[in-house]
């Protein structure tokens, strides 16, 4: 069955793994999934990202965190969805746990996070919360 959200999709299996304890969770490739998973790596809420062709799409395999056998990402929260989108300029770009966690935007110089986009002065759809 085709999915009509691949990033909630992503994110759902992401939060289903790490909650099961899995090591590792598999989804089909796109290219926003793999900029997403880039970002949680660099944030340190994933221990790697990679691209692997397998069949016409390819997959995107995510190995998971954990700290004292809980996974590093306690809540991974979707913001802005088909049916209603989420826009925000840079003076109103979320700050999540008071700096503790991440918002994941997407802008017109690609994806990056919060605070990367404050940087930028830039501001677009906020994809994500991650803490």
């Amino acid at each position: 069955m085709p999915v009509t959200d691949q990033i909630s999709d992503f994110l759902t299996r992401v939060r289903n793994a790490g909650k099961a304890g899995h090591k590792t969770v598999d989804s089909p490739y796109s290219k926003i999934q793999h900029h997403i998973g880039e970002i949680l790596k660099d944030q340190g809420f994933i221990t790697d990202v990679e691209k692997i062709d397998e069949g016409p799409q390819g997959i995107i395999r995510v190995t998971l965190r954990y700290y004292k056998r809980k996974p590093a990402i306690k809540k991974i929260v979707r913001v802005s969805k088909p049916g209603r989108r989420v826009y925000s300029t840079v003076e109103g770009l979320p700050r999540v746990y008071n700096g503790l966690g991440i918002a994941i935007i997407s802008t017109s110089k690609g994806v990056m996070t919060a605070k990367q986009a404050r940087k930028y002065n830039v501001g677009g759809e906020v994809l994500c919360t991650v803490w």
